[in-house]
């Protein structure tokens, strides 16, 4: 190359974009996605028990493990139905956690998400109904009717209009 002139242009993905099998920057993740990464490799016993019990599509619908939600971590995270399950150890009885943990739900719940908190020792005693009292949550519509009879829909009142031959 002569002094003053341009460099070739770059071949085969050789420029400063990241593409496929190219050079340049790697992409930038958020904190909560390479926790949740570091996260999987690393599930406790109940949460692994707990995971081989909802992966395959138990609740109807696809659930994740360790997934970002917010600016947290969530045990396990079913997006369709807007639902949060958590496994609680030990360490979730300290006074400190327990306002921790009742924080973060009243984040969730105010941003629409369903909470559930399982302990550890439940998930070890009977791993199978802890699943099955999910799957039956998860069959539960989010918002419940109100107690009484059902509303009736201005179609189906049939008010007479009131005649003073009567």
């Amino acid at each position: 190359m002569t002094p003053g002139a341009l460099p070739d242009p770059p071949r085969h993905g050789e420029g400063d974009r990241a593409q496929r099998g190219g050079g340049g920057a790697k992409r930038a993740i958020r904190p909560e996605v390479a926790l949740a990464r570091r996260q999987r490799r690393k599930l406790s016993l109940p949460e692994v028990l707990l995971w081989q019990r909802l992966r395959r599509n138990a609740l109807g619908t696809r659930a994740r493990n360790q997934h970002p939600v917010g600016p947290y971590v969530v045990d396990f995270h079913v997006a369709a139905l807007r639902l949060v399950i958590e496994v609680d150890g030990q360490v979730h009885a300290a006074p400190a956690r327990i306002a921790h943990d009742r924080r973060k739900d009243r984040l969730r719940a105010d941003n629409g998400y369903r909470v559930v908190r399982i302990s550890a020792a439940e998930i070890l005693q009977d791993a199978d109904a802890v699943a099955s009292s999910i799957a039956s949550l998860a069959g539960l519509p989010l918002h419940q009717p109100a107690a009484g009879p059902p509303p009736r829909s201005g179609e189906d009142l049939s008010v007479q209009p009131r005649t003073d031959q009567e």
